[in-house]
């Protein structure tokens, strides 16, 4: 459910946030990309790629904390608060999860931005909608390593974030913990 709700507030704002870095954008702030994609293609502009994200974040959840575990297993199996296996475990859990998600990732950034130089080259008239046409148009304009594209700045870019995640849980973890116990009276 949390997914659920996360993406269906988060796809708007990545449908703005990919349009403005678009090359040569015509949206000058957020807002006026807002107001512009409203104008001409409708609120379920924002929404046209949100199953593929959904599609997306799942698989990516499930591996990210699944590999954490395993992880954690392996290199801190008492699981005690161990500040570097945190950072290892979740940094490489990130890492695997974003990489394996990366075809998804694309798909959903084309269906997001509508971009019309590959819309032109894959013969697409009108709007790209549904995650099936968006995988065809992905392999139709750069076969299999198409699905790729960006998996180095997407690992680079979780990689960090997964790792500082898991250590400050882990942090708050213990130390909520331990200050629980310190504090609890004697029977």
């Amino acid at each position: 459910m949390a997914t659920l709700l996360h993406d269906a507030v988060m796809n708007p704002a990545e449908v703005v946030k990919q349009r403005l870095q678009m090359y040569d954008s015509p949206h000058r702030s957020a807002l006026s990309c807002i107001r512009t994609v409203l104008g001409t293609e409708g609120l379920g502009a924002f929404y046209r790629s949100y199953t593929t994200q959904l599609t997306m974040n799942v698989p990516f959840q499930s591996i990210h904390f699944i590999t954490y575990e395993l992880l954690q297993e392996q290199i801190n199996p008492y699981r005690g608060y161990n500040p570097q296996s945190h950072i290892i475990s979740g940094g490489l859990a990130g890492a695997l999860a974003a990489a394996a998600t990366t075809p998804l990732d694309v798909c959903k950034t084309l269906l997001n931005t509508q971009e019309n130089v590959a819309l032109h080259l894959a013969n697409v008239s009108g709007r790209l909608s549904g995650m099936a046409n968006a995988f065809r148009t992905v392999y139709q304009l750069n076969g299999l390593p198409g699905y790729f594209k960006g998996v180095q700045a997407r690992v680079i870019y979780q990689m960090p974030s997964t790792a500082i995640s898991w250590s400050v849980y882990e942090f708050f973890k213990y130390f909520l913990t331990k200050h629980k116990l310190e504090n609890r009276t004697p029977y």
